[in-house]
């Protein structure tokens, strides 16, 4: 009886130093390791929630600058469409100044051809008539003796005389 004693002891010494171990472990787990590791869970938490509201804050500025650019975009095309109406505009108004300028340069320059022809005509015919005249002059110089030259003032006077006045 006394083995049977000294195995009781055994066993029950044993699970005694179980529990008490467990009871060191349960300790020492809720004294410093469970607040540890709730510190790191929380700050954990801390952190994910953090990364949380700056992905939210990013997501919002994402879809505002892609706001700003459709924005952006969109008035591209506007100023573009603008600057293609406004060019087309000032090159019609160029193109009808440049024409009428055209018409202008035209009108005048057939102006100054019919001057021209003019004042040609008018010195060619001076030219003619003061060679002709030269050519009459010398022909007669040549053809009229004195004779016939007071003839023919004779004649002219007395037709003038007989003119009515």
């Amino acid at each position: 009886m006394t083995s049977q004693f000294y195995v009781q002891v055994a066993i029950w010494s044993q699970v005694a130093s179980t529990v008490l171990f467990f009871a060191a472990l349960v300790y020492i787990w809720v004294r410093w390791l469970q607040p540890t590791v709730l510190a790191v869970q929380e700050r954990s938490n801390q952190q994910i929630t953090e990364a949380e509201h700056r992905r939210d804050i990013a997501r919002e500025a994402l879809q505002a600058l892609r706001d700003e650019i459709e924005g952006a975009r969109a008035d591209a095309v506007l100023i573009h469409t603008r600057a293609q109406t406004q060019g087309d505009a000032e090159r019609r108004a160029l193109l009808d100044e440049a024409r009428q300028a055209g018409e202008r340069v035209l009108r005048n320059a057939r102006g100054e051809l019919t001057r021209a022809r003019e004042a040609a005509r008018t010195r060619l015919r001076d030219e003619m008539l003061a060679r002709a005249l030269r050519e009459t002059r010398s022909e007669a110089q040549r053809r009229i003796d004195k004779a016939t030259n007071e003839k023919i003032v004779d004649h002219f006077l007395v037709a003038l005389e007989r003119m009515p006045q």
